[in-house]
Parts: C-alpha cells; sequence; structure tokens
C-alpha cells in the first residue's frame, strides 16, 4: 500500500501513524492495513471520574435541601471540566478508531447537560456503540438520561406531549430535512411519552404517562411506542442514506459524490452494521482518491491529538486543557447546539487562526498565551503575546521530546516532513522547509506544526 495512503487512512482514522508503525506495515496490501487497523482497535474502556460527591445523597434530599443543590451544582462544574479532561487523554493517549468514531457521534448525537453523571454514562454510550449496530446506539441514546433531559423527553407526555426529541430524532439524528411531515414528528412524540429516568440515570418507562392510541408515522398505523418507532425508521432507506452522508462528509470529502453513497448505503442499510460501513469505505479506490487526500480541515481535536501523537505533553494545570479548547472553538461536553459543530472551514477565522499556528510553538517551547475571548484576537500575535494585563491567564506543559526523539530521531527531516504533512504543499512553504536544512530537529518539527499545510489533513 502506497505510503501516502498509509498516511491518509490513520490521519482519517486514527489522527496520525508514527514511522515506526507504518513502515511495520508499508508492505501490506489495502485490505491487510485496514484488517490490521480495526483489529488494533482495543476493547472498548468506559471513562470514569470521581463522582463521589454524590455518595448518599437521595432523589428527596436533593429535591428538598437548596444549599445541597447548590453545593453539588458548584462541584457539579468541576467535574464536567473533570470528564471533559479525562475524555480529552482517552482521545489523545489511545487515538485509535474507537476514540475518532466516538468524537464523529459525539458531533451526530450532539448533547449536553450539567449534571456530570448523565454526562459520563451519555460519553459510555457513544464509545459503547462507535462501532456497534447503529439501530441498538438509537434506541441507547434515546433511552440515555442526559439525552432525554437535552431534549426535553422527561416532560413529554400523553396529556401535553413534548415534541423536541421527535423533531431532533428524525432531522438529525436518522433522516434529515424533508424525509417526515409535521405530523409525523407529533406521531412519533407521542410514541415516545413516559420516557423518563431515575436520580442515578438509569431509564425507566412510566407507563401511566404513555398514550397507549393509535399512531399514523411515515405511512404505518399501530399503538407504536419508541422502540417501534426506531424500527419503522430503519427500515426506511433514507436512514441509511443519512447516516452514510454523514460518515461520507466527515471521512472522505464535504463535497458527496452520489455514486459513492449508493455504494455505502447498499453495504449499510439493512443490518447497520458501522464496522462493517466503515470497513467498506476504508476498502474503498475513491477514499484515496487524491482530491481526498490532504483536504480536510483539522477540528481542533483532531489539532491537539495530532500534535499529541508526534510529542505527547504534560499540562501543569489540566484546567488548561479546556481553555485550548475554547481558544479554538470547540469544548467537548459544550456543542453550540443541538445539532453540534458545523466543522469545515468554520473551524477557522480571525480569530482562531493566529492560535492554530502559534499553538505548537506555545506547546512545545515552554511559551505561554494569554487567555481572553476570542474576539479579542485581532491584535497582532507578538502583540497580545507581551501584553501585561490582568486578564493574563499563562499555560505551561512539559513536552516529552525523549518520545519524539526515540520515534524519529534516526529519520531525516524530510521523512518528518513527509510524516507529518499529507497536504499538498504550496511552492512557497516547499522553498521556506528546504530553507530549515540546518536547523535541529526539534526545531524543524515545530516549524512543520506551524505551516498552514499541517493544519490539514
Amino acid at each position: 500500500m502506497h505510503s501516502k495512503h498509509i498516511q491518509h487512512l490513520y490521519w482519517r482514522a486514527c489522527f496520525g501513524i508514527l514511522p515506526k508503525q507504518q513502515y511495520a506495515i508499508q508492505n501490506y496490501s489495502r485490505k491487510e492495513v485496514v484488517v490490521e487497523l480495526l483489529k488494533s482497535t482495543r476493547k472498548v474502556k468506559p471513562i470514569k471520574i470521581d463522582l463521589s460527591h454524590y455518595d448518599g445523597v437521595s432523589f428527596m434530599q436533593f429535591k428538598n435541601d437548596k444549599n445541597l443543590r447548590k453545593n453539588l451544582a458548584a462541584i457539579n462544574r468541576e467535574k464536567i471540566r473533570k470528564l471533559n479532561t479525562a475524555w480529552i487523554n482517552s482521545l489523545m493517549n489511545n487515538g485509535d478508531l474507537t476514540e475518532r468514531m466516538t468524537l464523529f457521534w459525539a458531533n451526530h448525537f450532539s448533547c449536553e447537560d450539567s449534571s456530570p453523571v448523565y454526562m459520563q454514562q451519555f460519553i459510555n454510550v457513544l464509545r459503547k456503540h462507535a462501532l456497534g449496530d447503529f439501530g441498538d446506539f438509537i434506541r441507547a441514546v434515546s433511552k440515555s438520561a442526559a439525552m432525554i433531559r437535552y431534549l426535553n423527553n422527561n416532560q413529554n407526555k400523553k396529556s401535553s406531549p413534548n415534541e423536541n426529541f421527535a423533531r431532533e430524532l428524525l432531522e438529525l439524528f436518522t433522516l434529515g430535512i424533508g424525509h417526515y411531515s409535521e405530523n409525523d414528528i407529533k406521531e412519533c412524540a407521542r410514541a415516545f411519552t413516559g420516557h423518563g429516568h431515575n436520580f442515578e440515570g438509569k431509564f425507566f418507562f412510566r407507563a401511566y404517562q404513555h398514550d397507549y392510541g393509535v399512531k399514523f408515522f411515515l405511512g404505518r398505523s399501530g399503538g407504536f411506542d419508541g422502540n417501534d418507532i426506531i424500527d419503522i425508521i430503519l427500515k426506511e432507506k433514507q436512514c441509511a442514506r443519512f447516516i452514510c452522508e454523514k460518515i461520507y462528509c466527515y471521512f472522505v470529502n464535504q463535497n458527496l459524490v452520489k455514486e459513492h453513497i449508493n455504494q455505502m448505503v447498499e453495504v449499510f442499510y439493512g443490518n447497520y452494521n458501522i464496522a462493517k460501513l466503515m470497513r467498506f469505505v476504508f476498502m474503498s479506490n475513491w477514499f484515496y482518491d487524491n482530491n481526498n487526500i490532504g483536504t480536510k480541515i483539522k477540528s481542533p481535536i483532531d489539532l491537539l491529538a495530532g500534535i499529541y501523537k508526534t510529542i505527547p505533553v504534560e499540562f501543569e494545570d489540566e484546567k488548561d486543557i479546556f481553555k485550548i479548547q475554547y481558544l479554538l472553538g470547540q469544548v467537548l461536553l459544550k456543542p453550540p447546539n443541538v445539532a453540534g459543530w458545523e466543522g469545515g472551514s468554520s473551524w477557522i477565522d480571525v480569530n482562531t487562526i493566529m492560535v492554530r499556528l502559534r499553538l505548537p510553538s506555545l506547546l512545545l517551547n515552554h511559551a505561554q498565551i494569554p487567555y481572553k475571548a476570542k474576539g479579542d484576537f485581532n491584535d497582532a500575535f507578538r502583540d497580545y503575546y507581551t501584553k501585561k494585563n490582568k486578564n493574563k491567564l499563562p499555560f505551561k506543559v512539559k513536552a516529552s521530546w525523549d518520545y519524539f526523539f526515540k520515534s524519529y530521531g534516526h529519520y531525516s527531516n524530510t521523512t518528518l516532513r513527509d510524516n507529518l504533512i499529507n497536504s499538498r504543499l504550496s511552492e512557497g512553504t516547499r522553498q521556506y522547509l528546504d530553507s530549515l536544512s540546518k536547523v535541529s530537529q526539534r526545531d524543524f518539527c515545530v516549524q512543520l506544526m506551524s505551516i498552514p499545510e499541517y493544519q490539514m489533513c
């Protein structure tokens, strides 16, 4: 398999690949490489943080004690940051297809909640089902406490149906706009009446609040409940098409090719096996087309994970991981809305490009950065970097250059360039990199990560 294709596969599926790993499989066929990629995807481990502040707290205590609720709310805000950090650390330290797929689904099933208990459960639902059966996945998401609260399905009762979850289930999670009617939304909401959860986040069905009447949904009729609705949705080929389009947009190219999507739908529809679909995508000739290589703008999380894969960094204060996400415009567990992050060119604007280009030198050269609101980044970097004001909250990291030299030390700068940069270099950038032939490998690495082409994968 061509080295450029191996790099493309691993950048899209696993946040990059180290030279030693690449050379170990460079003589493999495409099938062997893809099988190795899927085989190396480890058994999913749940993310767990310390949630002992809820030990011994009952629902009635929580309901009746105002001071308790206030104290828990303050702790919860810190625990959400801890959960964010735990997820980031798992993503950066493992960086396999499971982590990539979890990140993808987190933006598909966009969700936010103030409870670290419910959000930890939700993340682990994403991790468990990321490469499994999409039908089981939808059912698990629909019954998760975080999603039930986020889309107000806990307020969905027979006497007053709430349509928020039903609308997003059809519009954002399964079918897409234009493939259902307003009446389908109403009938779907009726089917999901009675869904709830207990204080610990465990799903329960409130039978006395469920509408047992006949529903008319997508041309079918019956006394449907939520599971029935999901079964009906899965029988619609449009559901498979909608998911395939989302996966193609994320892993291949934002410009959809109908022929490719049709091929994916034939593989996915009916069985809804996510791992099987991803194997087909990674095996397809069109995945490795030059038009798809190095053309995707890295998300902030992609950027952080890619840097970490090359040179692991340890933050002096783990809260700084949260700050960096804010500066770059993507904070995990805090999506902008129910539709998630738009992605693509939206990742880069006048407020983030300077930080993105300077991030490698900030992380790897013990530099500091002023932590301000995003709108304050219009000044030249040097100006805002040297200003002294009360808003300056520097972050410091320890970069593991020993790890870098162990991985790259016996390779040339050209090999380093080819490993880290998978997009086409402009003539100006190529000349600039050629002028750095005498700099140290360490400095060359930082410069590579600071060029515009490193923003692409």
